[in-house]
């Protein structure tokens, strides 16, 4: 369903309307329309945009969004929309965003979010599609989650009936979580899912995950990621969404820029074969910065030839 619609090969604007300071200077200044111009010369289809609850409750990440859609039809790209932090929730423990598996408030809050969403963007099933909420972290909020899901899925659909929106499971969004998600409520909800794996290579030096030797290094070679890996990582993802006859998405990829430029191809090269094979849409993570941008100068020379296992 994504592929028909245009929405195959992506990459994130991460940092933009997520993860930052919010300053005007971020919102304003970080994504340019010069960017939207470059990622469509890429021959990529899709930006996956995330966004956090607080800057849309001021308005500002409305405009940049209104903006970015506009952008986007101007170079012929579509859009997810990807809600990355929602009152009382956030994968990022540092956000101090918590409660919300427990808070009926918190949750009452994001369907409300979401409906506000749904009437602005509702009507654009040809450009944009929605993905509910980045990374449930804990198995233990599963149920919540899917409980929580369907009733957006179906507050959104009062308002937005043909709307493609996009669920994602526990433990960051891992594909092997995907078969714990409530069935699709209708054929529009898309399962999706993020893959760093392995992570000691994909997130070596990376000082934010907990109990990592930030100086310890490891090639490509000896990273353990081949084809069959990969095959086997997503087995279970693919299976659920054989028996519930919906679609992947994976929203987020790639790898830390402290791995070598050669690496980070034959990563690419290795995880693209097996996504290719089972037809599964995807964008990279991230465009800028991040710790993982494409556009970064040390790419320069393999960039070429990277665009090409996205």
């Amino acid at each position: 369903m994504l592929k028909k619609m245009g929405i195959y090969r992506g990459v994130n604007l991460g940092g933009w309307l997520s993860q930052c300071d919010y300053s005007d200077a971020r919102l304003n200044e970080f994504i340019q329309e010069e960017d939207f111009a470059q990622i469509a010369s890429w021959k990529l289809d899709h930006v996956r945009i995330p966004v956090d609850y607080n800057v849309l409750d001021d308005g500002r990440g409305y405009a940049k969004l209104d903006w970015a859609a506009e952008m986007c039809r101007k170079y012929g790209l579509k859009m997810v929309l990807d809600l990355h932090k929602t009152a009382g929730f956030s994968f990022d423990k540092g956000e101090a965003e918590t409660g919300f598996f427990d808070n009926e408030v918190y949750q009452e809050r994001f369907y409300a979010l979401w409906e506000d969403i749904a009437r602005r963007y509702g009507s654009m099933t040809d450009l944009i599609v929605f993905e509910l909420l980045n990374e449930v972290t804990e198995q233990r909020f599963v149920d919540v989650w899917n409980r929580v899901w369907q009733e957006a899925v179906r507050r959104i659909r009062a308002i937005a009936p043909e709307m493609i929106i996009l669920v994602g499971s526990y433990w960051n969004n891992a594909a092997p979580a995907v078969k714990d998600l409530a069935a699709p409520t209708d054929e529009k909800v898309l399962y999706n899912f993020h893959c760093y794996d392995p992570m000691p290579f994909t997130h070596q030096g990376a000082p934010w995950v907990e109990n990592f030797d930030v100086d310890a290094r490891v090639a490509f070679a000896d990273s353990g990621a081949t084809e069959a890996f990969f095959e086997d990582r997503f087995a279970d993802a693919i299976a659920a969404a054989e028996k519930h006859n919906t679609t992947l998405y994976c929203g987020e990829y790639g790898v830390i820029d402290v791995a070598s430029p050669e690496d980070t191809v034959k990563w690419l090269k290795t995880i693209n074969a097996v996504l290719e094979k089972h037809g599964i849409a995807r964008a990279l993570w991230s465009y800028r910065e991040m710790n993982f941008g494409l556009s970064r100068p040390e790419l320069d020379g393999v960039r070429e030839e990277l665009i090409k296992y996205l």
